[in-house]
């Protein structure tokens, strides 16, 4: 027979493994106001081996959707409605909280998240500023001002304001090179490249990079990619300049 010491003991032990067990949990409870999405499911979704692979369901109903499972350790997925991407987010320990809205996309409630969509709302800040440039200048020219002068204006704001989106960028992308964000953004900022390319600003960065960081899965495959297609660059090159010099 068990004495009640023990059995409080095992009580104790169990109560504290339970706790364990759901800090290690995630959750993830949205909310949406988009007519027609009622009935829908969404998909959590992560990138692995070429191809977006489904972690966690759930069915929207009155506007509400909920998921939970184990979080061991963060990992970046994207929020799917059907085949469309809608969002990322960072399934992390904790509750995240999903807002979408017809103007809003947002996931907050856990600190990585927090930081993702802190940077996603200032970069959009900035593109907006960029792209306000082009109505800057028709309202400028509809006033009276000289075309040439009014290019000539916005072409160093909006130098200016492309090289502040970078270095915020760089900065980010700096300052989460140990957690998902830093590999995450990196890729996303590299997606807008026509082809893997190692860029002045991706040399730069990688020079202050950790080795964590290098051997994230999808950042190595770019890099490898971004070498091998400098490589033929450079052999097209010299194969051109051996022909010129040879005619």
């Amino acid at each position: 027979m068990f004495s009640t010491s023990t059995i409080r003991l095992f009580c104790c032990l169990s109560v504290v493994l339970f706790l364990a067990s759901c800090s290690k949990n995630y959750k993830v409870e949205g909310s949406s106001s988009v007519a027609g999405i009622d009935g829908k499911k969404l998909f959590l979704r992560t990138f692995k081996d070429g191809e977006w692979v489904s972690v966690d369901s759930a069915d929207v109903e009155h506007g509400l959707f909920k998921m939970s499972g184990l979080a061991d350790t963060a990992r970046m997925v994207a929020l799917f409605m059907d085949g469309e991407n809608l969002m990322p987010l960072v399934l992390e320990r904790g509750t995240v909280e999903v807002t979408i809205s017809n103007g809003l996309l947002e996931a907050k409630g856990t600190p990585l998240n927090d930081k993702l969509y802190e940077f996603i709302h200032k970069r959009n800040e900035m593109e907006t500023k960029i792209e306000e440039l082009d109505r800057k200048e028709a309202r400028l020219v509809l006033e009276g001002a000289d075309l040439d002068e009014v290019r000539a204006q916005l072409t160093q704001e909006g130098e200016a304001l492309l090289n502040e989106m970078n270095d915020y960028i760089k900065q980010f992308i700096t300052a989460n090179f140990s957690n998902v964000l830093g590999p995450s953004i990196f890729m996303m900022m590299c997606s807008t490249l026509p082809y893997p390319l190692i860029t002045p600003q991706i040399e730069e960065l990688m020079k202050s990079a950790p080795m964590e960081f290098k051997a994230d899965p999808l950042v190595k495959e770019f890099l490898e990619k971004a070498r091998e297609n400098r490589t033929l660059i450079e052999e097209q090159k010299r194969m051109q300049e051996h022909v010129a010099a040879h005619k």
